[in-house]
């Protein structure tokens, strides 16, 4: 009897530790699946635009209902900006990489000349003189130059690869130069905030090429010392780092904007007050649709929902390294960890600077802040990235098997689906 009773039926879960095992082995397979960094991109890149969409609307209404006479005026911009930019990314996933190797060198030239453009007839708010005014539309300069180095640096540094190899040494003409130019243009506008980004790209790009660590010291060093410069030069700057270190001490002043994101943040508590039902954005927290709209975000979603946008940069970040580590042509490996530099690395500085762990910079949330200027770049790099993870071992074969997608199948039911209908007539 005592045989058959401690018996089990073959494949039972035997205690906690064996369940842990079999959770690792199932998320072992779903890892090894060949589409899974492509479907991380697009669902962490859905997920981040549709809930930036949401808190551009919240955040935003009182201020667009004050200046603009509609509480929607803004989130209009914003989702025609998202409506322009989603087919962007859908063209850039469908292109191949060697257009984006073509591609960074006219967007640097542009780049280049439109940060010159600024310097003249450019706007200056806020202490920066960053946006260039077309009529209705605001253009930042600085936004497409972050895609533009990203793909020029990796171009350069791909074409010295020798047997898979890229010797560090070389990238020292032009892509420093290069770097330098855009920087030192950028910090004429007064925008250090761009600047810091720029220089993630930078690094990364040095790393992915394994330059040795003196090499990183010295590039940091010149950084913290032309940052320090800049700092030193403008009032604005030196105030801002007082209130860093002490924001509650200029809680009417200097650090009056960082007082009010640490109370927006606080007053979410766990699960927050609730979409919509901020009270800062009543003109208490200033720019909250833009450089503090985690501040927004956390006072209405609470905790739980600044840490589900942590995650999703997180995987988002996972699935670039992903593509990086997976594929083995130079070039996606570099420009795959350029946009994770600069994507993920802008996030973590603003919401470092809404949490009051690092100074306040000025440099929006990707995905998620009010801003077409920023949103189309970003948008662009994520498609390429999706063009880049097809790459992976396996994926054109998984995704040729996967048949043709949902809009291929709604212009087949049309009558208009090309080659998908004609394949199935000759079947």
């Amino acid at each position: 009897m005592s045989a058959t009773t401690d018996e089990r039926p073959r494949g039972a879960v035997e205690g906690p530790s064996a369940w842990a095992r079999e959770q690792m082995g199932a998320l072992r397979e779903l890892l090894g699946k060949p589409l899974t960094t492509y479907y991380l991109i697009i669902g962490c890149s859905a997920l981040l635009l549709t809930l930036g969409l949401m808190m551009v609307l919240s955040a935003s209404s009182i201020e667009a209902l004050n200046k603009t006479g509609s509480p929607f005026s803004w989130f209009i911009k914003q989702s025609l900006s998202a409506a322009i930019g989603v087919p962007v990314m859908y063209v850039c996933s469908r292109l191949p990489h060697k257009f984006f190797r073509w591609a960074g060198y006219p967007l640097m030239v542009l780049s280049i000349i439109a940060l010159v453009m600024v310097l003249f007839i450019g706007s200056s708010e806020l202490g920066a003189q960053r946006w260039i005014y077309i009529g209705p539309l605001t253009v930042q300069p600085s936004e497409p130059a972050k895609l533009g180095l990203a793909l020029w640096g990796a171009d350069l540094l791909a074409r010295r690869a020798r047997l898979g190899r890229i010797e560090w040494r070389q990238m020292l003409i032009p892509l420093m130069p290069g770097t330098a130019i855009l920087a030192v243009m950028v910090m004429l506008g007064r925008d250090l905030g761009t600047t810091l980004v720029l220089m993630m790209i930078f690094l990364a790009l040095l790393w992915v090429v394994g330059a040795p660590l003196k090499l990183f010291g010295g590039i940091l060093g010149v950084a913290v010392l032309a940052a320090v410069i800049m700092i030193k030069v403008e009032p604005y700057r030196m105030a801002r780092i007082g209130a860093f270190l002490d924001p509650w001490a200029e809680a009417q002043g200097a650090g009056y904007q960082a007082v009010q994101g640490q109370i927006a943040m606080g007053s979410g508590g766990w699960f927050g007050l609730g979409l919509g039902s901020s009270r800062q954005k009543w003109s208490w927290l200033p720019h909250g649709e833009s450089d503090f709209i985690f501040a927004i975000l956390g006072e209405e979603l609470g905790l739980m929902g600044t840490l589900v946008v942590v995650a999703l940069f997180g995987l988002l970040g996972y699935a670039g390294l992903r593509v990086a580590g997976r594929v083995k042509d130079p070039f996606i490996r570099l420009a795959a960890a350029a946009v994770v530099a600069w994507i993920c690395g802008q996030a973590i500085v603003n919401m470092g600077a809404v949490i009051g762990v690092l100074p306040i910079t000025g440099i929006p949330l990707p995905l998620v802040s009010y801003g077409g200027s920023a949103l189309l770049p970003t948008l662009a790099a994520l498609g390429m990235l999706l063009s880049f993870a097809k790459q992976e071992p396996g994926a054109r074969e998984a995704l040729a098997a996967r048949g043709p997608g949902p809009a291929a199948r709604a212009l087949s039911w049309l009558g208009l689906g090309g080659r998908t209908s004609r394949g199935r007539a000759r079947r």
